[in-house]
């Protein structure tokens, strides 16, 4: 497959591109300044400058952008509509690395784990405006998308174990009590995901096994 990593200098994004590479598929690093990914091809472009002809001829577009500040947490969803915007119409999947916040802490659906009982105050703010991009996106019927959140604890420097299953809009976790997902294990279902398309159109956990 043809993969464009977008923002793949973050953690999570080299670990796409680390993932993909392994695979055999051939993997362009979109970036705004030096690629530090593994990828030999590079696009040096800020995200929100990314055209149609940029994203022509991709199989898959990871969306690994992030942001923490107050001044651009709403970039969450301006950024996430202008990569829409570009692949509206095409078949180009969309991946999107989200967050856990947006996800119900059980199947009775009544809350979201950014509103449960010692979630960290200093996340709400970076969990609303993921909730709102995951939100904003659910509407777009034009874009092959697929949207994908971790388990409670994401750890960035988390061993790949090679074993994790798929929950859906529920916190996941898993027969030992525990959720949580290593980058590597998360980039590993993304990667399987764009591989296989079976959830398009879908939010997705994923959670260790």
């Amino acid at each position: 497959m043809k993969i464009a990593v977008i923002c793949a200098n973050g953690r999570e994004g080299q670990c796409v591109v680390r993932e993909a590479m392994a695979r055999g598929h051939e993997v362009t690093a979109f970036v705004r300044g030096e690629n530090r990914s593994a990828a030999k091809k590079a696009v040096v472009k800020d995200l929100f400058e990314i055209t149609k002809e940029d994203l022509a001829g991709f199989d898959a577009v990871v969306d690994a952008f992030g942001a923490w500040t107050a001044e651009t947490l709403p970039q969450h969803s301006s950024s996430l509509r202008h990569l829409c915007d570009v692949l509206a119409g095409t078949e180009t999947r969309l991946l999107v690395v989200g967050g856990a916040g947006s996800l119900y802490t059980d199947e009775s659906r009544k809350m979201l784990v950014m509103d449960a009982p010692g979630f960290p105050e200093d996340w709400k703010p970076l969990a609303s405006a993921m909730g709102r991009a995951l939100a904003e996106l659910r509407q777009r019927k034009d874009v092959r998308w697929t949207y994908l959140s971790p388990a409670a604890d994401f750890a960035a420097d988390g061993e790949k174990i090679g074993k994790y299953f798929l929950g859906g809009d529920v916190l996941p976790v898993n027969a030992r009590g525990v959720s949580r997902v290593s980058y590597a294990d998360f980039a590993a279902a993304l990667v399987d995901e764009a591989e296989k398309a079976d959830h398009v159109g879908e939010r997705i956990s994923v959670c260790e096994a």
